[in-house]
């Protein structure tokens, strides 16, 4: 199954970007989990069908209203298992 870990750097922590990937990934049915990094980036892993995962990180590049995304960065890789929905860490 195709998955992707993302690293997202900016104005990312204490704006309600860990919840907002949460309803984005449900939306397109991409599960997974979210956490904030100790650097101040938020990072994602993410599994689901490749055009969701597509439609996913093209989200997460301009991220929501309150966020100002300035860095992101993205590791494509296969993964054996998807986990069970998607959780805030």
């Amino acid at each position: 199954m195709q998955a992707v870990r993302v690293v997202v750097h900016g104005h990312v922590q204490g704006v309600g970007f860990r919840a907002w990937v949460r309803r984005e990934a449900t939306s397109l049915g991409v599960s997974g989990r979210v956490w904030n990094r100790e650097d101040g980036g938020v990072e994602v892993e993410a599994v689901g069908p490749a055009a969701a995962l597509r439609n996913f990180v093209a989200a997460l590049r301009t991220g929501p209203r309150l966020a100002r995304v300035e860095q992101l960065s993205e590791q494509w890789f296969e993964s054996r298992e998807a986990p069970q929905g998607f959780h805030v860490g």
